[in-house]
């Protein structure tokens, strides 16, 4: 990433008159709060990414996916077998840590604020939109230490921009462009800093509004175009937060975050016809929305700071999926035709599978949770060689799933050939009841957990140039799942209660090595940890052909915890008066018990279960340079080799899960350069042009080797951008995926119906940034 942007479009937005455009000579250093303080990352025993919330502007890194093509080792895949490819259903992987099941193997944090979900039916990641961001960090390696259990990945940290308590200022940014062979897209926010009371109370407040424009057609059987662009995003969000300092020693900031993202439909198309176009019969749109009040307080209490993080989230997310291919296609499966001695005309058998069918998700979370720390003073070799951390965590989470499939008329259309729908003789097992509203499954799955921890960190150091470092979080958790289902497709029905508690330690062990002031070398040891959980019920009546192929009588009632030891080697260096940057690390990594999830490709039902053992071995660097005044150079990326080791899962019912077999969703490499090149325009004004260029290596997208998602290609982008300042304004144009790479990268299996997932077309478009 290009570290010296934040410089230049801090320039740009400076009037010509107050200040002479002078590049620095200088790479910029972000602070980072990996480690619950503020630090150099140079100085941090991690691999650690920071990209500042105006690189994210101005490379134009619109979402998680944008960040996975600039960040060494970080991918993203579909939520489930039965995900898609829309907003809020992908997982996020780190260092080939890739799950699709059970609790997610990344931890995500709003400011202080857990957002972190589970992989339940078809939701993914919370995805915080890059509004009024200070910076992103990216954390790799197992954080469970510091940031709980489902961090054995690492940690993704969206850090917002906090109160100035002295400045006012006002900024504006608005954004048009296009998508070629699709529709425009556009953007505007605005971001007011409000000192109240100077030096004690301050307000900031933003919102922002954006469209997405769409670039997949939705089409009949006859390859007419129902609907263009039906793949449109419009989002919304708002960030107000309030800081108070009544004392030196004590701050209290509140703040809300609320976000809203309304997709028309996914990005998913059908593979056997022309690019970008989708047969459907049901329209899949969402609705996700994320509401995050929190306060938090820093009391310097002389010798330690006392810091108290209360949060609280709310995640409702809405989605259709198109059921027609499993809901109506599995009912007329069920009936015999009468060619076949059955009861069923073939008319009939026909006619069902046709029949348009919904699948309506309503998913709700809730989380509250609290957070104390204790943390001493920075080190200081006149007082003290210790310096610590301690902690208490605690958090009750609640997700609510209720699903309905409807096959739309078919209750009339068993009347219009003169059957009963409830007649046993027709259809096997049915009874009267079982298509209220022509609805033929109903379910409602309530999930608890409550989790409570304590931690700690403790640094020695044996001179100020060398230090030890020894942490561990002792975590409980218990967790609950509470079902109900019915209606045809359900088969018998299932109400039930299971429970499930889990306890983790898990320590972490690290040796920082300051060679000289400017090159730092590292070695680290931590655990990772992920809870285990109750599945859903899987109906044997319609999946019992899914199950036989399993090797499975019926799907398991549970899965079990799984746990990894990281170990990692890094170097952190900076050279020629700080003008050049080497950052470089390698890993292996033991996973044991692995989670992850198995789909049902008929029924299209998903349970998880525990695939074995597995290890993931690599390296990531991050090198930055700035020859000359003006110009930085930058070039990153990582390689990962994930893999099972035995065959255990095999025996667990999941196809593919042989040793040697590669973790799915994660690529082998990804790598990313770029150019910026600030200089003097006109005299007095400031000017940029930048150039970058991401590649994604191939991957797995299954393990089991039939499935078509198995192998996914490698594939790379090109994105160009310039711009000039004038006076308060700053002006940029900009061109993402500059040459059209069209590679289908991911092949989601979205309700039984193999999909194609691209990347967005090209797209160019022009920029307006104010500061007042």
């Amino acid at each position: 990433m290009c570290t010296s942007v934040a410089a230049a479009l801090a320039v740009l937005a400076t009037p010509a008159g107050a200040q002479q455009f002078k590049p620095s000579d200088e790479l910029e250093v972000v602070t980072v709060t990996a480690q619950k303080r503020k630090e150099d990352p140079a100085k941090v025993a991690m691999s650690i990414s920071a990209v500042t919330g105006a690189q994210l502007q101005a490379e134009h890194i619109r979402d998680i996916t944008d960040l996975t093509r600039v960040v060494p080792n970080i991918s993203f895949t579909a939520a489930s077998g039965n995900g898609g490819a829309g907003p809020g259903t992908s997982n996020i992987e780190i260092r080939g840590i890739s799950s699709t099941a059970g609790a997610a193997t990344v931890g995500v944090y709003l400011g202080d604020t857990p957002v972190t979900v589970g992989n339940v039916y078809t939701m993914g990641n919370i995805e915080p939109k890059f509004f009024d961001i200070d910076r992103v960090e990216v954390l790799r390696g197992p954080q469970a230490t510091l940031y709980g259990a489902s961090s054995m990945g690492g940690t993704i940290k969206f850090v917002p921009n906090e109160p100035d308590l002295k400045e006012r200022e006002f900024t504006t940014y608005t954004e048009a462009s296009n998508t070629k062979g699709g529709s425009a897209n556009y953007a505007a926010n605005v971001v007011a800093n409000l000192p109240l009371i100077p030096d004690e109370l301050a307000l900031r407040i933003g919102v922002q509004a954006q469209h997405t424009g769409g670039y997949i057609d939705q089409v009949d059987g006859n390859g007419a175009v129902l609907a263009n662009n039906i793949n449109k995003i419009n989002d919304q969000e708002l960030r107000a937060a309030l800081k108070w300092k009544p004392t030196r020693g004590l701050t209290i900031t509140p703040s809300v975050y609320y976000q809203r993202i309304d997709a028309k439909d996914i990005a998913a198309f059908n593979l056997e016809l022309p690019n970008y176009q989708a047969q459907k019969q049901i329209r899949e749109p969402s609705t996700d929305t994320l509401l995050s009040p929190s306060v938090t307080i820093n009391w310097d209490l002389g010798g330690a700071d006392l810091t108290s993080a209360t949060s609280y989230f709310e995640r409702k997310f809405d989605r259709t999926q198109n059921g027609s291919a499993y809901n109506s296609y599995s009912l007329s499966t069920f009936l015999t035709s009468t060619e076949d001695g059955g009861k069923a005309p073939p008319e009939l058998i026909e006619a069902i599978a046709g029949l348009p069918s919904a699948v309506y998700l309503n998913n709700q979370v809730r989380q509250v949770s609290q957070e104390f720390r204790l943390a001493s003073r920075p080190y200081d070799a006149a007082v003290s060689p210790w310096t610590w951390l301690a902690g208490t965590y605690f958090s009750r989470q609640h997700t609510n799933v209720v699903e309905n499939d409807p096959i739309f008329g078919v209750t009339a259309l068993f009347n219009q050939f003169g059957f009963d729908i409830a007649d046993p003789e027709l259809l096997p097992d049915a009874r009267p009841g079982q298509f209220p509203n022509d609805n033929s499954f109903a379910g409602a799955f309530h999930y608890r957990e409550k989790q409570a921890s304590v931690f700690g960190e403790v640094n020695y150091y044996f001179s100020p140039a060398l230090h030890a470092t020894v942490g561990a979080r002792y975590l409980k958790a218990d967790t609950t799942l509470e079902q109900r289902n019915g209606n045809y497709l359900a088969g018998a029905g299932n109400n039930s209660n299971a429970a499930t508690s889990s306890h983790a330690f898990t320590p972490k062990y690290a040796l920082t090595w300051e060679v000289s002031p400017t090159n730092t070398v590292y070695t680290s040891i931590a655990k990772g940890f992920r809870l285990g959980g109750n599945n859903i019920f899987v109906p044997p009546t319609t999946c019992g052909p899914d199950l036989e192929a399993q090797g499975l009588e019926a799907g398991p009632p549970d899965y079990q915890p799984d746990s990894l030891w990281s170990y990692e080697v890094g170097s952190k260096s900076r050279f020629l008066n700080n003008r050049l940057s080497i950052n470089a690390d390698v890993f292996y990594v033991k996973w044991k018990n692995i989670q992850q999830g198995v789909y049902l490709p008929t029924c299209a039902y998903t349970y998880n279960a525990n695939a074995g053992d597995a290890t993931s071995k690599g390296f990531e660097f991050d090198i930055k340079a700035k020859p000359i005044p003006g110009l930085t150079l930058s070039a990153s990326g990582g390689y990962v080799k994930a893999e099972l080791s035995n065959d255990v899962g095999i025996e667990n019912g999941v196809v593919g899960a042989v040793a040697g077999a590669r973790i799915q969703g994660v690529p082998k490499y990804n790598a990313a350069i770029n150019a910026v090149y600030n200089f003097a325009a006109f005299g007095d004004k400031s000017a940029f042009v930048m150039a970058g260029m991401q590649w994604v290596g191939s991957s797995k997208g299954s393990l089991d080797p039939e499935q078509t998602d198995h192998d996914r290609p490698g594939y790379h982008t090109t994105d160009f951008s310039a711009g000039m300042s004038f006076d308060r304004y700053n002006v940029s144009v900009f061109m993402k995926n500059a040459f059209d790479t069209d590679t289908v990268i991911q092949h989601p299996q979205v309700a039984s119906i193999v999909q194609g997932y691209r990347l967005a077309p090209r797209s160019i478009g022009l920029t307006l940034a104010t500061r007042f």
